[in-house]
């Protein structure tokens, strides 16, 4: 019998790797990886859809609020308040102005969006469009890679505003 020193080296035994502590084989992560490309390039066309929605949708929303808060504005304040595009259009954003033309609220430019819309709305203290006024109307429009998407804001002889999903107002 050999006790533990007098053993020759060779013979000590090596602990046998354990199952759970291997990786994957270079086959394994190939396949993996060709499949992870496959559905990215399928989902991407999607994406760019959903991008151009939601841009729409976001830039519609914050339209839509900006006018809500104009004529909110003039009835609480008993005068006229206009919503007015910066320089370069609605696209680069807009301020809210008393009729001292003070600054009450101020929207930054959005990106990639494309305003058709009238020059200026503005409110009586009444909360109504002044008597003849052109009833404004607004068509958003994004674009994410190919996909278009449009967006309705408009406001109704009362003075409240309407948001829809649709190519034309």
């Amino acid at each position: 019998m050999y006790n533990d020193l007098s053993r020759p080296r060779s013979a000590h035994r090596r602990p046998a790797a354990r199952r759970g502590a291997r990786g994957f084989t270079i086959t394994e992560l190939l396949v993996s990886l060709a499949i992870a490309a496959v559905l990215a390039t399928v989902a991407v066309p999607s994406f760019n859809g959903i991008i151009a929605s939601q841009r729409a949708r976001t830039f519609a929303s914050d339209m839509y609020v900006a006018i809500a808060k104009t004529r909110a504005a003039a009835i609480s304040l008993n005068q006229n308040v206009t919503l007015q595009p910066n320089a370069g259009g609605w696209a680069n954003g807009w301020q809210i102005r008393d009729v001292n033309n003070n600054v009450l609220d101020n929207h930054a430019a959005a990106t990639a969006v494309t305003v058709g819309a009238a020059a200026a709305v503005t409110y009586r203290a009444s909360g109504r469009l002044p008597a003849g006024a052109a009833v404004p109307v607004f068509l958003i429009s994004t674009t994410s890679g190919t996909m278009v998407n449009h967006q309705c804001v408009s406001v109704d002889l009362g003075g409240r505003p309407y948001m829809k999903a649709a190519a034309a107002c």
